[in-house]
């Protein structure tokens, strides 16, 4: 029997995990406490999506409300399945530069102890499993900033002939550089991920997302790009973008061309890799340019203020150049564009947002 083990499995990679492998037959344990209200409070509460996963896959889906950073709480579900869990899906962070700095300690444990109880817990118990870390663009820090960037009417952009055009790819250095509090603490699970396959041998990998995406992200002020925004153009509650004139461009995946991606790793697993992955030059935008797009969809203005200062470790343009991953995995595809994600969540949530 092959359990797949799926860390904030409420959240919106960690849902779509569920939902994938529960469809494809797979019985799917999910940790996840519901830190996210913890950190942003009620309206991002993914109690919502948990119901639903309950409710819809029934005893394929086996859900604990367990903190990762509880040692002995986390070794007994892995002693429950044992050699049985073939898969660590792990999704479960802290996800916020602003957040992190309010609560430092906080913020390192849950994204670098965690990931060490995880990983431990695979290594004495099912060290054959193979295991997928949902890291970050931040463990490159603010070096992107420095780029040799061109401003457009609408976005940030690059050069055409510049190495970096069709995306920044796994050699841009990790070091010396202003990543924020959560950058660190992601650097801090991406290196132990990367360690624990070479020098133990084990099959795994650090997938470093841009923006992460999708109708079942419970997006809010500090985390959840499209989402939120979406919401407040569909709610009109007030939005604010901060700095770099709105131009700022991000490449923004689906969740299921992620989760798609992962199980292409799964199917031939290598040790210790790591894949920067995102929406690459198929789906990105900038800030002003996804506003029109939620404007255009909704059919309503979004009410939002402009704030000079940009936050702290924020990227002005981040593409991801997926093509190491596409090397390996020939099969694997994008399917889904901005404007497609944005429909979805768009529709996915009417009647939750209006």
């Amino acid at each position: 029997m092959e359990i797949i083990l799926v860390t904030g499995s409420a959240g919106l990679i960690g849902s779509e995990s569920v939902r994938f492998f529960c469809d494809r037959g797979y019985t799917v344990v999910g940790i996840d406490n519901n830190m996210r209200r913890v950190f942003f409070g009620e309206d991002a509460s993914t109690d919502w999506n948990r119901i639903r996963l309950m409710e819809e896959y029934g005893d394929r889906y086996i859900h604990y409300g367990a903190d990762i950073r509880d040692q002995n709480a986390i070794a007994e579900i892995f002693r429950t399945y044992g050699t049985d869990i073939s898969l660590i899906i792990h999704t479960a962070a802290q996800p916020s530069h602003d957040w992190a700095a309010k609560d430092p300690y906080m913020d390192f444990t849950v994204n670098a102890n965690g990931t060490l109880v995880l990983l431990e817990n695979t290594r004495q118990i099912c060290p054959e499993a193979v295991f997928i870390f949902c890291s970050t663009n931040k463990v490159y820090g603010d070096t992107p900033n420095y780029l040799p960037l061109i401003e457009q009417e609408f976005r940030w952009e690059i050069e055409a002939n510049h190495a970096y055009y069709q995306g920044i790819d796994e050699s841009m250095s990790i070091d010396q550089s202003k990543h924020s509090l959560f950058g660190a603490s992601k650097v801090a699970a991406d290196v132990l991920v990367q360690e624990y396959g070479r020098y133990f041998d084990l099959k795994t990998a650090a997938f470093r997302g841009g923006c992460l995406t999708g109708p079942s992200h419970s997006g809010t002020k500090l985390h959840g790009f499209l989402s939120y925004l979406m919401k407040c153009t569909m709610t009109g509650d007030k939005y604010q973008v901060f700095g770099y004139k709105g131009k700022q461009v991000r490449d923004n995946i689906h969740s299921f061309d992620l989760v798609n991606a992962f199980y292409h790793f799964y199917q031939a697993p290598r040790v210790g890799e790591v894949y920067n992955i995102g929406g690459s030059r198929y789906s990105n935008c900038s800030m002003l340019e996804a506003i029109q797009d939620c404007e255009a969809i909704t059919d309503k203005k979004l009410d939002f203020d402009y704030v000079e200062t940009n936050r702290i470790g924020d990227h002005i343009w981040w593409i991801s150049d997926v093509s190491k991953f596409k090397k390996h995995y020939p099969n694997w595809e994008l399917t889904y564009a901005v404007q497609d994600i944005l429909k979805e969540i768009f529709t996915n949530n009417v009647n939750r947002w209006n």
